[in-house]
């Protein structure tokens, strides 16, 4: 799952990005999101050369590690992608990362102008959520918090108002 890490990873990319189906090009998705410590601009600019989209940054780690989230964001944005295709993934419900240091990386993800992703240790989807490390109330309100700072970064003003 963890493409980056691999010693081949550039190679890896290289050669899907010269994979064809029927003559046609293919676009790829890291929907477990991409590990910053692994993360070059050498890979950064081989992974938008080689069309790999709407790209997740994953932030399981504590908020003390914003530069270099950011540091790994820029990587990308120097790369060619673009903020409104690039989103952050926060672990949330887990003991690890509790709710109120996610919420200061949503602030983080505000100034930075980027959409933001809460990913669940447990896998599970809402209704289905187990509270573990969060109550569920805090699970619903960052589910909350999330959907409207995503509606901002779509549509640059809330279009709930």
């Amino acid at each position: 799952m963890n493409l980056l890490c691999k010693p081949e990873a550039l190679q890896l990319i290289n050669d899907l990005g010269a994979k064809r189906v029927r003559g046609k090009v293919v676009k790829y998705e890291l929907v477990c999101g991409i590990d910053f410590r692994f993360l070059t601009q050498d890979l950064a600019d081989t992974l938008y050369k080689n069309r790999f989209v709407r790209m997740r940054l994953a932030w399981d780690t504590p908020y003390s590690d914003q530069k270099r989230i950011k540091k790994a964001l820029d990587m990308l944005l120097k790369a060619g992608y673009k903020r409104k295709d690039v989103m952050v993934f926060m672990l949330c419900n887990h003991k690890r990362v509790s709710f109120i240091e996610n919420c200061k990386k949503l602030d983080l993800c505000k100034v930075w102008n980027v959409k933001a992703c809460d990913c669940y240790y447990d896998g599970l989807v809402m209704p289905h959520v187990i509270p573990i490390g969060w109550t569920m109330e805090q699970i619903i309100s960052f589910r909350s918090k999330v959907r409207k700072h995503n509606q901002i970064v779509n549509f640059g003003i809330d279009p709930e108002c």
